[in-house]
């Protein structure tokens, strides 16, 4: 009796579910966006194995440190996915990504960027980088390089991930942090631009509850709920260089914190010294209707909110108290703060 097995049917790579055509067109259609955020300084192009930056400048540095940093945005995708709106997703990557560099006071060098997808939609991959494109072009860095992964069987078709991570530099004598901070010093709280991307678990928890659709109007937002929960992080990388380089405010900003999962105590008190305590006092802003329509509509427990979103103020600064008014000023003129 004859016992082989029959020869199974080919099974290509597309068969598999890996479209290997989707990921090219998908890179040509982002090529654009990304050379767009490239200067001198970057070598090469998009395409290589490696990202190739020149940094023959920090041999001016006395004695330069790199900083790096790295996360994702999490489910607020969920929110982008149901409106198959992409193009903003990436303004946030770049914002808790550099964001987070220059809390040390580090200028970011380079970003790279990894995107896992269920299937590669070339059109929607595209979308996504060119947020993560326009993002850097926001905060002055360079996009380098990076990754689309697709992964028939482990996602959903619909489904995506996106993560990313950065490099800067610093000098060594101007690093930021709870070293610096000294009793007396002010703290100064930044607007935020909305949730920004923490917390939407809850956010997205609240809503189902509560029956919203996305596409509802909300008049205290002026546009739909999707349009708000969309909204893209606030990058303040730039604007903060700029202050810390000011000739008026030299000096002046004592340690910075990015105010991002765990709420503003939970981040202030990370760049606080042993035995230091901030008093930050509620009366001086107002956060957006956003955070008060999120506690109603969910009755959410006032500490679950502190300890979950950013109540709108996404950056902190820790400022010597004889240079708090100009600094003020400055960050004023930035538009991080109201006048």
């Amino acid at each position: 009796m004859n016992t082989t097995n029959p020869s199974p049917t080919a099974i290509t790579y597309a068969d598999a579910g890996v479209d290997t055509a989707a990921g090219d067109r998908a890179v040509e259609l982002m090529k654009e966006a990304v050379a767009a955020t490239h200067g001198p300084q970057v070598l090469g192009g998009i395409g290589a194995f490696a990202g190739l930056v020149d940094v023959s400048a920090l041999k001016d540095y006395r004695r330069p440190l790199l900083a790096s940093s790295t996360d994702g945005v999490g489910t607020k995708i969920a929110i982008a996915r149901e409106l198959d709106i992409h193009d903003t997703i990436g303004r946030d990557l770049v914002g808790m990504v550099v964001d987070d560099i220059i809390v040390v006071g580090a200028e970011p060098l380079a970003m790279t960027d990894y995107i896992a997808a269920g299937k590669v939609v070339p059109e929607r991959i595209a979308d996504i980088v060119r947020g993560i494109a326009e993002g850097c072009q926001l905060a002055g860095c360079a996009l380098v390089g990076g990754e689309t992964a697709e992964h028939p069987g482990l996602m959903a078709p619909e489904d995506y991930d996106v993560a990313g991570a950065a490099v800067g530099v610093v000098e060594a004598d101007e690093l930021l942090g709870p070293d610096r901070v000294r009793a007396g010093d002010v703290v100064i709280g930044m607007d935020a631009s909305g949730l920004h991307s923490n917390g939407y678990s809850l956010v997205r928890a609240v809503i189902s509850a509560a029956g919203l659709s996305l596409e509802k109007h909300i008049e205290d937002f002026g546009r739909t709920l999707g349009e708000e929960l969309l909204e893209p992080t606030r990058i303040y990388t730039a604007d903060l260089l700029a202050v810390l380089r000011d000739a008026r405010t030299v000096g002046a900003v004592h340690a910075l914190s990015h105010v991002t999962g765990g709420g503003l105590a939970a981040n202030l008190a990370r760049v606080m010294p042993r035995g230091l305590a901030a008093r930050v006092d509620r009366s001086r802003w107002e956060p957006g209707a956003v955070f008060s329509r999120v506690a109603r509509w969910g009755s959410v427990p006032q500490l679950d909110l502190e300890g979950t979103l950013n109540m709108g103020i996404g950056m902190v600064a820790l400022v010597d108290a004889e240079q708090a008014d100009a600094t003020l000023a400055v960050l004023a003129e930035r538009g991080l703060v109201r006048a």
